[in-house]
């Protein structure tokens, strides 16, 4: 078979593709990497902040008093991350681990024991009398905007940067630690201009790692060790049934300490990671409901890659010098993959689709439609605080990303299906 080519120069891609390959591997799936496993490894970013003027990106400058989520895992779990990433803490980064270490044993893991004695059996008794709703989608399309206007419906719980920051004694501690720990807290997201807090909604995949399951988020942690940590949870497909029923029991525990906490209203969460998961958290709330965001893949892929970039540089326990590329095209794919089977197993009013475009240009409008298909409840009744924060997001300046028509043919490529699968040009 003809081998596919990838060239770098100067950290541009001159990109190559044999079209003989394409006809000649018919059973390759409609995701599957363009790229053959041998291919060259990209050894330079695609994507760089070249100047001012062409990129423009949000995001507070770091400060080593800043927060980490791995600050607030137990002794249990943080060993478990260290033996994931066997341990390869830089030299630079070995004060931060003494940091996490000595607040796990000292803050975390007595919150933790306190948390189960004081509410233990209730929160195991808690039942979740509303299903779920996921938001889901590719990282850096929308959840986030999406999220923050679905939880101005007091109707709904959510997770919020605080219970993902201790997810193990987040209720007996948010009146006293949190506080605390708000003041040491930026104003805004590492990536882009959205306000941050430990009020504002957050991933529950945090939670999830923080609370020491696998996770994809741990190449986060250790982003050198070759982005290879944990990739079967991305859909959770290839792990057993033991550890997918360890991972499910994880998360509705989660779930309960939500629902104990709020009183036991419905609760709303978003997390890209579920994207290729719908088949699995059906299992255990065959009610749930979805709701997709897409958006133009020429906007994901350099906004993505500028996530991880910057997530591994501020979280990580070692100075990131993975290339991202190969990782956040992989991901695309083998999520939808996988998203395409899943969503045929889900019922008319289970799952709601709508685009990033619809949501900024008619956002009243595509939050009515979601209700309506997802049977969410009568709209009019929080129409005007959905108009209120739409009025408030109209001044809210955007990541920008130069891209040249190289990096933009290799997206097309790459990414061919979700053009086709949403409706993009490429």
């Amino acid at each position: 078979m003809p081998l596919k080519v990838l060239r770098w120069s100067k950290g541009i891609a001159d990109y190559r593709l044999d079209k003989h390959c394409a006809a000649e591997d018919n059973n390759r799936s409609l995701y599957s990497p363009v790229f053959l496993p041998n291919a060259v490894t990209p050894q330079k970013d695609t994507v760089k902040k070249e100047t001012a003027k062409k990129d423009a990106v949000g995001g507070y400058k770091d400060r080593f008093w800043y927060p980490r989520f791995s600050d607030g895992m137990t002794l249990s779990a943080w060993r478990k991350l260290l033996a994931a990433g066997k341990c390869r803490i830089a030299p630079i980064r070995w004060g931060m681990a003494v940091i996490i270490t000595a607040l796990a044993i000292c803050c975390n893991s007595p919150a933790a024991q306190l948390q189960r004695f004081c509410y233990g059996k209730r929160i195991r008794e808690t039942e979740l009398t509303e299903p779920p709703v996921f938001i889901i989608g590719h990282w850096r399309s929308g959840t986030t905007l999406l999220h923050e206007y679905l939880i101005r419906d007091e109707q709904f719980a959510f997770a919020d940067t605080f219970a993902c920051f201790a997810p193990a004694h987040f209720i007996v501690s948010r009146y006293t630690l949190r506080p605390l720990a708000a003041l040491l807290m930026p104003k805004k997201r590492p990536i882009d201009n959205m306000e941050a807090g430990f009020d504002r909604p957050q991933e529950d995949e945090f939670a999830l790692m923080s609370l020491g399951l696998p996770s994809p988020y741990r190449n986060i942690i250790f982003p050198n060790n070759g982005l290879n940590i944990d990739t079967d949870y991305l859909t959770l497909r290839n792990v057993s049934p033991q550890e997918r029923k360890n991972w499910l029991d994880t998360l509705e525990q989660f779930l309960k300490s939500l629902t104990f906490l709020s009183g036991g209203k419905q609760i709303i969460l978003k997390s890209p990671p579920h994207t290729g998961r719908i088949k699995t958290l059906l299992e255990r709330f065959p009610s749930a409901k979805f709701v997709h965001i897409d958006r133009h893949p020429y906007s994901l892929f350099p906004s993505t890659v500028n996530l991880w970039k910057r997530l591994a540089k501020d979280e990580g326990v070692q100075r990131p010098k993975h290339v991202f590329d190969d990782y956040v095209f992989d991901s695309l794919n083998a999520m939808y993959e996988t998203f395409d089977e899943d969503v045929k197993l889900l019922k008319a009013e289970q799952f709601c689709r709508i685009s990033y475009d619809e949501l900024t240009a008619a956002p009243v409008e595509t939050l009515e439609k979601i209700y309506g298909e997802l049977q969410l409840g009568n709209f009019g009744s929080v129409r005007p605080t959905m108009t209120d924060y739409a009025a408030s997001q109209k001044t809210y300046k955007k990541n920008t990303f130069s891209m040249d028509d190289t990096l933009r043919q290799i997206i097309a490529e790459r990414w061919q299906h979700y053009f086709k699968r949403f409706h993009y040009n490429g």
